[in-house]
């Protein structure tokens, strides 16, 4: 009888040491921390001498803003936009909007350019982008910025007028999301005045779809 209760006491320890293991296993998978890939955490970078960190959030329960929420607005305004805007024009995920902060925007070689209007950037942007609303890279008569900006981006007048780039600068460009057109139209009137295709990049998910992934907004 002894030798029966001894064996049941094993059994008993036995199995609540494998539930124990089963417990600390889900406990370790439900806690696991909120990376941007399998071996990243964050990504760091300067720009005008500051340094940003993004990451994502770590509240599991976290939810993306409101203002991103809407799912029906009208069109034309919110039409979707085409994957591509010109074949040479390269359209990105966030993995290479990140790699093009540390490659192009910590180096002084580029741009990270939120192309909505100032309200809109003023709610919450991408940590180190510059607003530069669409309208900024037309050459209107009302356009006072539209030199500066092209100076900016090492433009230069040639003697017939028209803009040359000897030495552009790469740009990142986004706004609101995949119904959005103000980065698309601001690449089309770069297209315009002549800058390079291959020095623009286009981030097509923008804001919205930043913010669904958690990712850090200032």
């Amino acid at each position: 009888m002894s030798r029966f209760v001894a064996s049941r006491a094993v059994a008993v320890k036995l199995s609540t040491a494998v539930m124990a293991t089963l417990f600390c296993g889900v406990l370790q998978a439900t806690a696991q921390e909120v990376g941007i890939t399998e071996d990243t955490m964050e990504v760091e970078y300067t720009f005008n001498g500051q340094t940003y960190v993004i990451s994502r959030n770590q509240d599991q329960t976290n939810r993306i803003p409101d203002r991103f929420a809407l799912t029906s607005r009208p069109c034309p305004s919110h039409c979707l936009q085409p994957m591509s805007i010109h074949k040479d024009v390269e359209t990105v995920s966030e993995l290479e909007l990140l790699q093009f902060l540390q490659d192009y925007v910590s180096t002084g070689k580029g741009f990270l350019i939120d192309s909505r209007g100032t309200k809109d950037f003023e709610t919450g942007t991408i940590p180190g982008a510059v607003n530069l609303p669409s309208d900024v890279f037309l050459p209107t008569p009302n356009n006072v910025f539209f030199d500066s900006v092209m100076n900016m981006l090492s433009g230069e007048k040639s003697d017939t007028g028209e803009w040359v780039f000897n030495d552009p600068k790469d740009l990142m460009l986004f706004c609101n999301g995949k119904t959005c057109s103000r980065s698309p139209k601001a690449i089309q009137n770069l297209l315009a005045i002549n800058y390079p295709p291959e020095k623009l990049h286009w981030y097509r998910g923008g804001l919205q779809d930043w913010a669904g992934l958690g990712l850090s907004i200032e």
